[in-house]
């Protein structure tokens, strides 16, 4: 037993410099398991004279409890520093930059900018808001617009029909929103000055066409309306709504089945450099349609032609704003993807004024 105590120190250093759990575990079992080295010497016990059993168990119990407790110890310590380990690998850390709030990187769609441009520009001229249903029927749609039955927008290759009911009646989705001028002036006597814009619906699709788009019509009926009162107006808006000092414009004649006379209008722009500005250059694009309202809608809403008369005009909401923000693909509009929101979309609080700017 002269080695005992060459055991104990090798034991311990051991113990000591055992880095985690399973190297501690391979150091107990070698000291204290069936075959370790401190088992072997308890079974040399049974060989030995009485005192000599005596003398030399105690000092190899006292050894092996040392032992145990150095195991234990080391134990605490290395399951101490794997938790550490752990939650500081699983930390949070609070102190990073919180996340922007939604005012800041909420964006206002484009389509929603521009309504409010023209709700701003059109109401300073004193124009008020008028809305109606995207269902709508037939009788406002095309009959009371003066729209003769056979015409081609009745066709199902131009329009969203609903099923017939049992009375042989259907109703659509609205081609236009001038079914809105048609409640109006059923609902309100004149004078009228208003501007209806809204969802409609057409059977199109292309770069420059979505089967759901947006339009704004404006409608003016008094006893002394006339087409000067037009141009005059919408010389206004366009300068205002594509901020240019001046604009020019030419009215070309057209036909509608609510309007005569009716025009188209197109106004002066420059695509130099691919680039389209507006008030300039030798170029023009057309970008609405307007004209006097028909005789027969003022009649068909219960107005006497002969004593009221008026003007109407309506443009596609979604191709101004491509136009004036310089988009090129009206599909875009309806993709929802966030990262197209994030360019072209506006701040939430920058509402568009006339004293403030339209787009600032």
């Amino acid at each position: 037993m002269s080695d005992l105590s060459q055991l104990e120190k090798e034991t311990l250093a051991a113990i000591e410099t055992a880095n985690d759990e399973a190297a501690l575990e391979n150091v107990r079992v070698a000291a204290l398991g069936k075959k370790g080295s401190i088992s072997a010497l308890v079974a040399t016990l049974g060989k030995m004279s009485p005192e000599e059993r005596k003398s030399e168990g105690a000092r190899i119990n006292a050894l092996k409890d040392k032992v145990a407790e150095a195991l234990g110890l080391r134990k605490t310590v290395l399951r101490e520093a794997a938790l550490q380990a752990r939650l500081a690998g699983e930390t949070l850390d609070v102190t990073l930059p919180a996340r922007p709030a939604a005012l800041e990187t909420g964006r206002i769609h484009p389509i929603s900018q521009v309504m409010d441009e023209l709700t701003a520009i059109f109401a300073d001229m004193g124009f008020s808001i008028a809305e109606g249903p995207d269902v709508e029927t037939d009788d406002f749609n095309f009959t009371k617009l003066n729209f003769p039955p056979g015409h081609p927008a009745r066709e199902m290759h131009d329009t969203f029909f609903f099923n017939r009911k049992e009375d042989g009646t259907r109703k659509l989705l609205r081609t236009h929103t001038s079914p809105v001028q048609v409640r109006t002036m059923l609902k309100n006597p004149p004078p009228l000055r208003v501007i209806c814009p809204g969802r409609t619906y057409r059977c199109d699709s292309d770069q420059t066409h979505t089967p759901m788009f947006h339009q704004v019509e404006g409608l003016v009926i008094d006893r002394k309306a006339h087409m000067g009162h037009l141009k005059w107006i919408l010389e206004e808006f366009c300068k205002t709504f594509f901020e240019v000092p001046n604009v020019k414009m030419r009215f070309r004649p057209s036909f509608f089945p609510f309007t005569e006379p009716s025009a188209e209008v197109d106004i002066q722009c420059s695509r130099k450099g691919g680039e389209m500005r507006f008030g300039e250059g030798d170029d023009w694009l057309e970008i609405l349609g307007c004209g006097m309202v028909h005789p027969n809608v003022l009649r068909n809403c219960g107005l006497d032609p002969d004593e009221f008369q008026g003007f109407a005009w309506g443009m596609g909401i979604d191709r101004i704003a491509m136009l004036k923000y310089g988009m090129n693909d009206l599909r875009a509009f309806f993709e929802a993807d966030v990262r197209w929101l994030s360019h072209y979309g506006f701040r939430p609080l920058d509402l568009p004024t006339l004293a403030g700017g339209l787009s600032s």
